[in-house]
């Protein structure tokens, strides 16, 4: 077992660890109704040195008899990401033993990793779990055809991928997927976009997927979405109203580009949202 830390909470009999797969980047230019001066601004005053790179994380959870990740992180997709499977080793955990792989999403920073480079499924072991809605958009040749260039490789990923564990593929809608994890629609980003909510011993953790890319931006501008998102204004208005409830609750949030701590509280203070960090528990 490493001695290295990763960001890790305990939430009742859940153990949920970040392991970052690297880094993407995305220009600020990217973003809609925020300028690039504005954007860099709320960046740097947050401390960013890297203005542009967007962290990956994944999450392994621990809990309920089960080994399960949360999403596969990039896997070297366009030079994105690929330190999960380095980083697994580094934290002591082996592919092998992960049974279960719930997907919020599949664009390609969170599905490149579950293959191999053989285009094999990267965690043989492992049911993979994604919502009906988030299938069905990335199998219809319609939308396929419609799609832009840049999105159609987006597809023939998320294809592959599907195929790659076809024989262990479960379709969820929401609510409960596993003893204390239940799936939490928040459609915009992607039409099956989906969070996991993690209630153990009244405790719990919402992974909320792709709500934001830029957290020190969209967090307190949640009216800023990205070029990523499928349905901009949908995601600004499922964004805004989970900002309210997580600040509301004093839930705790975990989340794919939230940065490198893993794991944060969402306060309200004079009509903003403020992301706050939480130490390892």
């Amino acid at each position: 077992m490493s001695t290295l830390a990763f960001p890790g909470q305990q939430v009742g009999d859940f153990t949920i660890t970040a392991i970052s797969d690297g880094y993407l980047n995305a220009g600020l230019d990217f973003l809609s109704n925020i300028d690039t001066v504005e954007a860099s601004r709320m960046q740097r005053e947050a401390g960013q040195k890297e203005l542009t790179a967007v962290h990956i994380n994944c999450y392994v959870v621990h809990g309920a008899g089960r080994t399960i990740l949360v999403d596969g992180g990039a896997g070297g997709f366009k030079q994105w990401g690929g330190q999960l499977k380095r980083n697994l080793s580094l934290a002591g955990m082996d592919p092998a033993t992960i049974d279960t792989i719930l997907l919020t999403h599949a664009h390609p920073d969170h599905v490149g990793g579950l293959m191999n480079a053989a285009g094999e499924a990267a965690f043989p072991n492992a049911e993979l779990v994604v919502h009906q809605q988030e299938l069905a958009f990335w199998q219809d040749d319609g939308n396929l055809a419609r799609a832009s260039e840049r999105a159609r490789g987006n597809f023939l990923i998320a294809r592959q991928v599907f195929d790659s564990y076809r024989d262990k593929l479960r379709t969820i809608a929401e609510g409960d997927v596993l003893p204390g994890i239940s799936a939490v629609p928040l459609p915009g980003h992607t039409d099956g976009h989906t969070g996991y909510l993690l209630e153990s011993r009244d405790q719990g953790v919402l992974v909320w997927g792709d709500i934001v890319h830029f957290p020190h931006i969209q967090i307190k501008r949640p009216d800023v979405s990205i070029a990523f998102d499928q349905n901009p204004s949908l995601a600004a208005t499922t964004r805004s109203r989970l900002l309210e409830r997580v600040s509301a609750d004093g839930i705790l949030i975990a989340g794919m580009h939230l940065g490198v701590p893993g794991f944060a509280r969402i306060k309200r203070t004079t009509g903003e949202y403020g992301l706050h960090y939480e130490t390892d528990a």
